[in-house]
């Protein structure tokens, strides 16, 4: 009896053991950002309408505790405008990882963008889906740009990805 005992409470523990998540917790993601709109003291400009731009949100998040992680992003930028695309720029954008609870997350970016601009980004995500190996995101980033001698600039996007 003992023995049986013994075993169903190795068995036990053991799944908690192995359920449990080891902290620090390091995961890398990749995504695509589509700007939807910017607006500035001078003009509201429409993605899709006046130009086209997407972006490619690079990072690794590590996370102290389940509830809150740093995280690095490299973010490339390219637009089309009137035929003519190119990269416009290079963006550093580190930034504090908040757990939200029940998939959702966010994350307060500082922005140093080498077109000369920067500032701030707050970005709220919501994991849609969760397997072993990678996860499924979708995130509403709201960058507020200033500096290279243009007016300061608020801009609503969209951005979906892959967490592993």
């Amino acid at each position: 009896m003992f023995r049986y005992t013994f075993l169903f409470l190795l068995l036990l523990f053991s799944s908690f053991t192995f359920s449990q998540t080891t902290y620090p917790k390091i995961t890398g993601y990749f995504g695509i950002m589509h700007p939807i709109v910017t607006v500035s003291r001078d003009e509201t400009a429409v993605n899709f309408r006046d130009y086209y731009a997407v972006s490619f949100p690079t990072g690794i998040n590590i996370w102290k505790n389940s509830k809150i992680g740093f995280s690095f992003e490299i973010v490339p930028n390219i637009k089309d405008d009137n035929g003519s695309s190119k990269t416009t720029s290079l963006l550093f954008h580190p930034g504090i990882l908040v757990a939200l609870g029940k998939g959702y997350s966010f994350a307060g970016r500082v922005a140093f963008d080498s077109n000369g601009r920067y500032g701030f980004t707050p970005v709220f995500n919501k994991t849609l889906i969760k397997t072993n190996s990678v996860s499924y995101y979708a995130a509403v980033p709201l960058p507020i740009r200033f500096g290279n001698d243009h007016p300061a600039s608020f801009t609503a996007g969209f951005q979906f990805g892959i967490a592993f």
